[in-house]
């Protein structure tokens, strides 16, 4: 997912999907084998191998923390028990977001003026969680939540100084959306060529929708070009973004 509109940027955004029929980390490894900058993701384990920092080729992949992520395993126990502890932590994150909202679509230097106060906000939270960690059970779920939080302090402190950075995947998350509901009523792809189709119509789809163009009138359009002899060489006048139709 790509979506530089929160800092301003130019680049139009985009979603690719991908099929897999597991979740082993052969595949995001070998999607994102060209691939070298910030990702942002959950701590998935299949992802562990990509942030190696000796990665030569192409280059090194960055791990950007999701605070979303983390905020959610707190929110979990906090429904369960009403920790105040739990309440603590979330509050703090919740300090996080009201700069988070003022920085929100505003460019690269305005943004990181709001941010200004996030490093000694996100290193409070750290030393609090660490030091509250060290009082629980260690097999207790508020332990797990905050062990998860500071284990990942350098990743889920990133945003805080680039202005292109967000501070969770949410963007993502929502990117998905479709799917998480859509797949109850579809439910089978048929086949691993069929998740690789679908994966493929779902990417035309949702960058569509993040263009602002509705996905069938897109569709439309574009296939009567092709049908009348669009040039295959002049692909990219295709793209979403190329296409002057916002309705």
């Amino acid at each position: 997912m790509r979506d530089d509109r929160p800092f301003c940027g130019s680049a139009p955004p985009a979603a690719a999907y991908f099929f897999s029929p597991d979740r082993k980390a052969e595949h995001p490894a070998n999607y994102l084998a060209g691939f070298t900058g910030f990702l942002q993701a959950d701590a998935y384990a299949g992802f562990a191998a990509l942030y190696n920092p000796g990665r030569k080729t192409p280059g090194p992949i960055t791990e950007v923390g999701c605070w979303a992520h983390c905020r959610r395993k707190l929110f979990d126990v906090w429904e369960a028990t009403k920790s105040p502890i739990a309440r603590e932590a979330i509050d703090r994150i919740a300090a996080f977001y009201a700069i988070e909202d003022k920085a929100r679509f505003t460019p690269p230097d305005e943004r990181l003026r709001h941010r200004a106060g996030l490093t000694d906000l996100l290193d409070g939270f750290f030393t609090w969680a660490e030091t509250t960690e060290r009082k629980l059970s260690t097999k207790s779920a508020l332990a797990e939540a905050l062990r998860y939080a500071f284990t990942r302090r350098t990743a889920l402190s990133r945003f805080a100084t680039d202005a292109r950075l967000e501070a969770d995947n949410n963007i993502a998350e929502n990117s998905i959306r479709s799917i998480a509901v859509g797949r109850r009523n579809w439910l089978f792809a048929g086949s691993n060529e069929g998740g690789d189709r679908a994966a493929t119509v779902i990417t035309i789809l949702q960058t569509a929708k993040l263009n602002g163009i509705n996905p069938q009138n897109y569709l439309t359009d574009v296939l009567t070009k092709i049908t009348n002899g669009h040039p295959a060489s002049r692909i990219n006048e295709l793209l979403p973004w190329m296409i002057d139709q916002k309705s």
